[in-house]
């Protein structure tokens, strides 16, 4: 699971997958964004739509007018900027190459249901 530590709503994530028996490596999203592979898999995840990926209320995404950009740019740019700028990534973001299930962004019932 990729997070941030000053991310109130990644905190929430960690403390329910380890009350859930879901153990995962956490990796500092700043630091180390996503791959490109982990974000081709969460864009299948979640339709093609590559705007449930966005961080669209962090600073990073604003600073850079990207509301605005990202219309004019390629589905590969965008992920691409993604995988270079882990602020520019919706967080928590968890993904699991091997089962093939990615998830951004903490909403209880849609994890529960996913890691059932």
């Amino acid at each position: 699971m990729y997070s941030y530590s000053g991310c109130s709503t990644c905190k929430k994530a960690e403390v329910w997958l380890s009350l859930a028996g879901v153990e995962v490596e956490v990796r500092p999203i700043r630091e180390t964004p996503p791959t490109m592979d982990e974000l081709q898999l969460a864009l299948r995840c979640y339709d093609g739509k590559v705007s449930k990926l966005f961080n669209s209320s962090g600073q990073t995404y604003r600073q850079l007018g990207l509301k605005d950009l990202l219309p004019h740019l390629s589905e590969m740019e965008q992920l691409e900027m993604m995988a270079s700028e882990g602020n520019l990534v919706k967080r928590p973001f968890l993904v699991d190459l091997d089962k093939d299930k990615a998830l951004v962004g903490f909403q209880e019932a849609e994890w529960k249901d996913a890691l059932a």
